[in-house]
């Protein structure tokens, strides 16, 4: 809603290669496999479908060496036969065990996968202003989706690879030594330089693919920024600068993937090696063994088919550990995130704000973001109901971080901020802000409908609601010429709408949520002459009967202020009305005379004489700063 001039305080850096937190992998795996718990009974179904899978397909090598012994040697074709139907069904009931238990897995990973996302989401909307002034919106779309989905590819089709690969190689194991344990503790002679690659290939693997999500994250990042700032930037020619920059950020992406696939490709090699010597020591000593008499052809075709076999589960696994390796490094961001706790959050004892009357009060506020130096400074105000305050200062000044505390966007260092008694901080910030309505300079339009966008703060509201606030803002006339009236559908933050038209729908949107205290920042800013003229009136009586803080816009709404208060350096240096402030010749009269004074000669210079403005010169002097956001 509100954006503050500086960055928040209290969080730690998320999704930079900077960042220093020590990750505890078991931890992780911990509270990956928490997420399994609601599907115990459905997991304990797949194990039982895996089991049969990892049977079915051990007991095809010993059926075709029987086949060799019994059947081929002798030429008996009937038992050769037999032998081949029950090898078919055996393929075949391994094709439904095996599918049935990948479909129960993704199905279960889908559920996890929007289990997992409904949190990032809750969380990212628990956070406060402060941690959105420090974080991209591009890194934690990231997390919600690239990060998210790596992980889901490990609930997805992870866990039966890596139960059913286990479950296969216990078994060649088991069947191998029970054929021939000679033979079989040749073959393993192979397995210690096997364990040492193992080793060297995760440790390797873990950091390669920890730097694949940070890359993907700030590539993301980027990506979001330049779409979003389009205009801005063919605006102004970044073009070039911009495509450079994101080819740099690409670079490294690309840079961090061929790094995480050079470290697997380097390890499928060298077990094809390993096997391939595991192989010619079967053969060679198995040959021997036949020739002495002492095994059969038959056992060691089925020994050859074991020892194949005994080496594709073991690359399955090295390749799902490279999957588990890029799952851990996005879930590490994923619980970062999750893990991060607001710096604002309802007091143990907050309380419901009642139907607010509207007094406000201000009691030697002081406030600073990260920096020491302070943004507000022992600022002391009271508004009465239905009092308009406006705001006035230069650029900076504080005036924007002093409403951004009102509606508690922001934590209050130093004094107390008041509403009916209430301090803010002692009351839920859902009772606090659903009495409070905004309208901002950078107005935010939904892709929704025109009627949708109106109806935003008040989703109960009917059609003539909205249509009566859009007549009220003025915004009526326009909509009824777009092509579905108040069903048209917007754009990417209303951009098929000119800006003022965009203004003039959040204010009928604040219009129709009738707030007890109404915030207009910069809210006319974007409105030609004709069409404020169109809005005063409405603002008027939006105004009326509320307690109002107008950060300075056009003379109009300010001159008809009940306070005016002069913000510089982050303290109140001169209060009262437009008159005496006029009269008093200070630093709101300089800024009255560099900004407004051709705006009143314009519009209403009866007015300008009443109060006793000297006429207006031509050459005005526009040395002193004009009033901004703050």
């Amino acid at each position: 809603m509100f954006h503050g001039p500086g960055p928040g305080g209290g969080f730690r850096r998320l999704g930079g290669i900077e960042e220093a937190k020590t990750h505890d992998t078991r931890r992780t795996l911990r509270r990956l496999s928490a997420y399994l718990r609601p599907f115990w009974g459905q997991l304990a179904l797949v194990m039982a479908l895996i089991t049969t899978t990892a049977l079915l397909q051990l007991a095809s090598p010993y059926l075709i060496g029987r086949a060799v012994d019994q059947f081929i040697i002798v030429g008996d074709r009937p038992g050769l036969a037999r032998t081949v139907l029950l090898l078919l069904a055996v393929y075949l009931v391994d094709w439904v065990t095996m599918g049935r238990s990948f479909y129960l897995m993704s199905a279960m990973g889908q559920r996890i996968l929007l289990r997992m996302r409904t949190q990032i989401f809750e969380r990212i909307q628990s956070l406060s202003l402060s941690f959105f002034d420090q974080h991209e919106a591009g890194d934690l779309m990231s997390r919600l989706v690239n990060d998210v989905q790596v992980i889901a590819q490990v609930f997805n089709v992870g866990i039966v690879q890596l139960l059913g690969n286990v479950l296969l190689l216990a078994g060649i194991v088991i069947a191998m030594l029970g054929l021939n344990a000679r033979l079989a503790l040749a073959s393993f002679t192979v397995l210690p330089a096997m364990f040492v690659i193992a080793f060297v290939f995760s440790q390797r693997a873990r950091t390669a693919f920890r730097r694949t999500r940070e890359t993907i994250g700030q590539v993301s990042a980027e990506l979001e920024e330049k779409i979003a700032a389009v205009r801005e930037v063919q605006a102004f020619g970044r073009q070039e600068e911009n495509q450079a920059r994101f080819a740099e950020l690409s670079a490294a992406d690309r840079d961090a993937n061929v790094q995480a696939v050079s470290v697997t490709a380097a390890f499928s090699p060298s077990l094809n090696v390993l096997s391939s010597i595991a192989i010619a020591i079967v053969a060679g000593y198995g040959g021997y063994l036949v020739l002495r008499g002492q095994v059969t052809v038959g056992l060691i075709v089925s020994f050859l088919a074991y020892v194949r076999n005994f080496f594709q589960p073991i690359q399955s696994l090295a390749q799902l550990w490279a999957t588990l390796q890029a799952a851990l490094a996005g879930a590490e961001r994923v619980f970062d995130l999750i893990d991060t706790q607001p710096d604002l959050v309802d007091a143990p004892d907050a309380v419901e704000m009642p139907p607010i009357v509207g007094r406000v009060v201000f009691d030697h506020v002081s406030f600073a973001y990260q920096s020491e130096e302070p943004v507000l400074e022992d600022v002391s105000l009271v508004a009465e109901p239905g009092q308009t305050v406006a705001l006035v200062g230069v650029t900076g000044a504080g005036k924007t971080t002093l409403v951004n505390l009102l509606g508690r966007f922001y934590e209050v260092k130093e004094g107390s901020i008041t509403i009916d008694g209430y301090d803010v901080r002692k009351v839920t910030q859902a009772s606090l802000r659903r009495q409070m309505g905004v309208v901002l300079q950078d107005t935010f339009l939904f892709s929704g409908s025109v009627a949708d966008n109106i109806r935003y703060g008040r989703l109960e509201a009917t059609d003539e609601e909205v249509i009566a606030a859009a007549k009220l803002a003025g915004a009526d006339d326009f909509i009824s010429r777009l092509p579905e009236g108040y069903q048209t559908k917007l754009g990417e933050q209303g951009r098929n709408l000119s800006q003022g038209q965009r203004q003039l729908i959040a204010i009928a949107r604040a219009i129709l949520a009738d707030p007890r205290i109404l915030i207009l920042d910069e809210a006319t800013s974007s409105v030609d002459t004709r069409t404020e003229r169109l809005i005063q009136a409405a603002l008027e009586k939006l105004l009326r009967g509320r307690t109002s803080f107008v950060v300075a816009h056009r003379l109009s709404t300010i001159r008809n202020a009940d306070q005016v208060l002069v913000i510089n350096d982050g303290r109140i240096v001169e209060r009262g009305t437009h008159e005496e402030l006029l009269a008093a010749g200070g630093i709101y009269h300089n800024l009255y005379m560099s900004q407004f004074r051709r705006e009143t000669c314009n519009l209403e210079p009866e007015t300008t004489a009443a109060a006793g403005t000297p006429a207006p010169a031509r050459h005005m002097d526009r040395s002193v700063p004009a009033p901004g956001n703050g």
